[in-house]
């Protein structure tokens, strides 16, 4: 072979050589995928996926963009790359070369969005607020061609209540004339992120894609879409988010960055559920140990979040919805069942990017010295501190619920309900806490009340009046019910209408029964004469003790008074104006908000049987 020949070759071997080893590199994923610049937060970390992505060095030339960091772990396919960004940075794109031996064999361009104007002080949801409560799956099947995926594992079964029905978020968008009409102002989904599950994927709570919708509900597009919609009726978004667990299916969990990224070394070992472990000061670490790092189901991983990496991936993911989407609120899952240290840390790195946001926590206890544990400004014992601003009020749902269904007695009934408010004084700010009557993790209301529509209206009424910001599941209003089972799958029914071939519509009204009707429109009043009332929204409390079933309570101010009245009783009862002489005196009348009609305050008032009364107060 002559020497020409030869050298040819070399340099052709060379040359496949390299190029050879710059094919076998390949970005599976980087998340976030995009940022903004002016956050208040100058970190950003990125997690970048590829096989032997370790192998190469990052670097990146921006201005006010600084590679900060590059941390490589246990697995050779991580890399995690810490950025700064400067406050001065501008909005833009710019390349990360990964680089062997001072060769770029990869190239990754990263945008730097510009935020919205005003994004960092939106307002989020309040005590003026009311929620409506959606599972997306179940709600209205906008779009049919989304209901089979074909990279997604489940399909559609309509038939089996615990399968997947179609509804979709084109399905919302479709109906949010019919959520402004019924005086909501807030929209909670059901997580709505992507659970290629093999079975049971409608409820959304088994996430494998922290970044994407799932595609049998929308894209991220539409899910903007939505929120942008909504906005435009002054309805806001609150986004179901899962920092305490992942999918068993989700693209890590067949290559996990290291051994510690899940609790208990990646194998099931339940939880105990024991929450109070939490706080008991006589708690061992064992249980400690076991309630926060069990996992829910084998099919749900439990997050560690005490590994730094994992906690900023949660917390930056949390950040990234809230401005991609323009969210006004985030309700957490199963909130307690997170570290809890790990938990201070994303509600205040949350809060300081968006210091008038609001989040709602998922502490399920009937004990309001446990859920009160977890509020903002709350001085606890162990001195744990957190900034979480609103919980769920399961306390007094319970209390609600109990107090409607029990006969009157000196320990039983509404003294249930009463009792429940005297506890208000463990709360830091009670008032920001989300009150209800159902959700979509127990019975309807209606269903817990026994199918008794009067009951059901003072549940209401009790909801949409008392201090805090009321939220109603989708259906709630039209008395949607799950008589003799508990299976979620029937608790979370489709809402009649929202498929085609549906005989009732409960949008338009067409073939639904009476009692549905009225207790539709019943809400309907309520929560649309609920939407200007500041005296409803941060108004004062007082209430009197319940005799003879009839609770009676006041909201005011210096300026308006509203009176509440729930009669359990079988028939009409007059209550002497006398009793109430702290509220009522110089008050000459009263305008029923349900009916309309006015009247003057005499020495009794007549309360219709088994109802509640809702009174506006006039000199």
């Amino acid at each position: 072979m002559k020497r020409s020949q030869q050298t040819f070759l070399i340099v052709a071997l060379l040359l496949w050589s390299s190029l050879a080893g710059a094919a076998k590199y390949k970005i599976d994923h980087l998340e976030p995928p995009f940022w903004w610049a002016d956050m208040r937060n100058p970190h950003l970390q990125l997690l970048v996926h590829g096989e032997d992505i370790s192998d190469l060095s990052p670097e990146l030339e921006y201005p006010g963009v600084t590679l900060r960091e590059v941390t490589r772990v246990q697995n050779p396919n991580y890399l995690f790359l810490d950025l700064h960004l400067s406050s001065d940075v501008e909005p833009g794109s710019f390349e990360i070369q990964f680089k062997k031996k001072d060769k770029a064999v990869l190239t990754y361009n990263y945008e730097l969005k510009e935020r919205e104007p005003g994004s960092a002080m939106r307002e989020g949801f309040n005590q003026s607020d009311a929620l409506y409560l959606i599972t997306p799956d179940r709600f209205a099947n906008g779009n049919p061609g989304n209901d089979e995926v074909e990279h997604l594992a489940e399909g559609l079964n309509r038939s089996f209540p615990g399968g997947r029905h179609g509804g979709d978020i084109k399905g919302i968008l479709d109906h949010l004339d019919y959520i402004d009409d019924m005086g909501f102002t807030s929209i909670w989904l059901n997580p709505v992120l992507e659970n290629d599950m093999e079975e049971y994927s409608y409820h959304g709570y088994s996430t494998t894609d922290f970044y994407n919708v799932d595609a049998r509900f929308g894209s991220n597009e539409e899910y903007l879409e939505l929120a942008e919609a909504a906005s435009q009726k002054s309805i806001g978004m609150i986004m179901d988010m899962i920092v305490n667990h992942c999918g068993s299916e989700h693209w890590w969990m067949d290559d996990m960055p290291m051994d510690n990224w899940i609790n208990f070394d990646a194998e099931f070992s339940p939880t105990s559920h024991k929450r109070t472990t939490v706080q008991d000061e006589y708690a061992s670490k064992e249980d400690l140990k076991h309630f926060n790092d069990g996992w829910f189901v084998a099919t749900m991983p439990d997050l560690n979040q005490r590994n730094p990496l994992m906690a900023n991936y949660l917390i930056q993911n949390s950040v990234w919805w809230v401005e991609y989407a323009g969210l006004t609120g985030i309700r957490m899952d199963t909130y307690p069942y997170s570290d809890k240290h790990f938990l201070t840390q994303w509600t205040k790195r949350i809060m300081e990017e968006y210091p008038n946001f609001n989040i709602v926590g998922e502490e399920w206890s009937v004990n309001p010295v446990v859920v009160s544990y977890w509020q903002r400004g709350k001085d606890n014992k162990d001195d744990y501190v957190s900034y979480l601003p609103s919980l769920m009020d399961f306390p007094l749902q319970s209390a609600m619920s109990s107090a409607l269904r029990e006969d009157e007695t000196w320990g039983t009934g509404f003294i249930k309900l009463y009792e429940m408010l005297a506890n208000d004084v463990l709360y830091a700010d009670p008032y920001n806490l989300v009150v209800f009557g159902d959700n979509h993790d127990m019975s309807r209301i209606y269903t817990q009340l026994n199918e008794d529509p009067g009951l059901f209206k003072m549940a209401m009424a009790y909801v949409f009046t008392i201090r805090g910001i009321p939220q109603v599941l989708y259906g709630t209003e039209i008395l949607m019910s799950n008589k003799g089972t508990t299976d979620h799958g029937i608790i979370r029914s489709d809402f009649p209408g929202g498929w085609e071939g549906d005989e009732t519509n409960a949008f338009t009204g067409e073939g639904m029964a009476e009692k549905s009707l009225d207790a539709q429109n019943f809400v309907k009043t309520l929560l649309n004469w609920r939407k200007n009332q500041p005296v409803i929204h941060h108004g004062d409390l007082m209430h009197y003790a319940p005799q003879d079933g009839v609770y009676v309570y006041f909201r005011y101010n210096d300026d308006d008074m509203v009176m509440v009245v729930l009669n359990k009783n079988e028939e009409a009862v007059n209550i002497d104006t006398l009793r109430f002489h702290e509220m009522l005196t110089g008050k000459s009348s009263a305008r029923n908000v349900l009916s309309g009609d006015s009247f003057d305050i005499g020495d009794q008032i007549e309360i219709p049987a088994r109802s509640p009364l809702v009174l506006e107060i006039m000199e």
